[in-house]
Order: C-alpha cells, then sequence, then structure tokens
C-alpha cells in the first residue's frame, strides 16, 4: 500500500493558479477535461506549480501521460472499462477509479484501484438517478478498497458526510466556493 492517499480531491478542467493557491493542503486534484486534448506542455505547467506547492496531482483518463509526466497518479472513470498495465509504474503510482454500481465497482477491482469514487451521493445538475446514503453504504460495503464519496456535495447536504462509510470525498462545488462547513470537515478527514 501507498504512504500517503489523499482524502479529499478537487475536480478541474481548466488550471487556475489562483483557485489553487488558497485551497486547504489536504485537498488532492484531480485534472478531469474530457472537451480537450490534453497537451504534454499545459500538463506540465500545472505539475510544476502542484509539485511547488505542495499538491498531489492525478490525471483522468490518461494514464499513459500521467506516468510520462510522473504524476502522482491517475483517475480511471467510470465508462473506462480497459484492464491496465500497472507493471511500468513509479512507486506510490496511485490509481483512482469511479463507479456507480457493483459491477463497474468490479470492473474498478480488476483494474487494479487504490480509491473507488462511488457516484453519485446526492443529485448534481447531469444527474438525477442518485445513490443517497443508504445505498452508498450498501455499495461500499461490496468492496474492500476504500470508497471516496462523490456527486452533488454542496453547503445543504454536507454534514451527511458524516453519515457514510467513506475514506474521504471529492467535489467541485463545495470546494470551490469554500464553504464554511467544509473547513470542519477537511479538518475531520
Amino acid at each position: 500500500m501507498h504512504n500517503f492517499i489523499p482524502k479529499i480531491y478537487y475536480f478541474i478542467n481548466e488550471f487556475n493558479k489562483d483557485s489553487i493557491i488558497k485551497l486547504d493542503k489536504k485537498i488532492a486534484i484531480i485534472y478531469r477535461n474530457y472537451k480537450k486534448i490534453i497537451n504534454y506542455d499545459d500538463m506540465l505547467v500545472i505539475k510544476n506549480f502542484c509539485k511547488k506547492n505542495g499538491r498531489k496531482l492525478y490525471l483522468s483518463n490518461n494514464i499513459d501521460l500521467a506516468i510520462k509526466l510522473k504524476l502522482d497518479g491517475a483517475y480511471i472513470p467510470s465508462f473506462n472499462n480497459k484492464i491496465i498495465n500497472n507493471k511500468k509504474i513509479k512507486k506510490n503510482f496511485i490509481y483512482l477509479g469511479s463507479a456507480h454500481n457493483i459491477k463497474q465497482i468490479r470492473l474498478k477491482e480488476k483494474q487494479g484501484v487504490d480509491l473507488i469514487f462511488l457516484s453519485p451521493l446526492f443529485s448534481t445538475k447531469d444527474k438525477k438517478n442518485i445513490l443517497g446514503l443508504n445505498k452508498f453504504n450498501i455499495l461500499a460495503a461490496h468492496t474492500r478498497k476504500k470508497v471516496i464519496a462523490l456527486g452533488g456535495i454542496n453547503r445543504n447536504n454536507i454534514r451527511s458526510l458524516n453519515l457514510i462509510k467513506s475514506y474521504g470525498f471529492a467535489s467541485i462545488s463545495a470546494i470551490k466556493n469554500n464553504y464554511t462547513s467544509i473547513k470542519s470537515l477537511i479538518n475531520k478527514y
């Protein structure tokens, strides 16, 4: 097992130094932008910034580039069902993967992920078919992997994270908007 696996993740789809620098150091960054081709030089800039500022950086759905850049790891989305060859990886390279059901959990286990992001916990503007607290806990019980709560976490429901069995959580809006309630939750993790 790896030395340190973060418990809190922030998804970004563009690089903004100012928004990242304000974040608590416990928050790891996942670069996820499926609308544009990921450029090596752009990712190198993000990597160097994160390294200089003591931030863990993961790249979504481009394992080869994550390895080439010697990032902290890669995020494998639920729609990526390829079995991966993890023999050429640096020490402490972490695989993250997302799942929405038991079948996808089993696939992520076969892919060798270290953490499984279960989503969506709550309703989002894109997804209305939510897990909710009970189904999240049931799915989490179907794996020995550590699980991360993802999806729809906001100021109205963030305290509900205390009711689920998760290693940590991932968010966009709750972290981006830096809610007061998130600060106490960050301290918990």
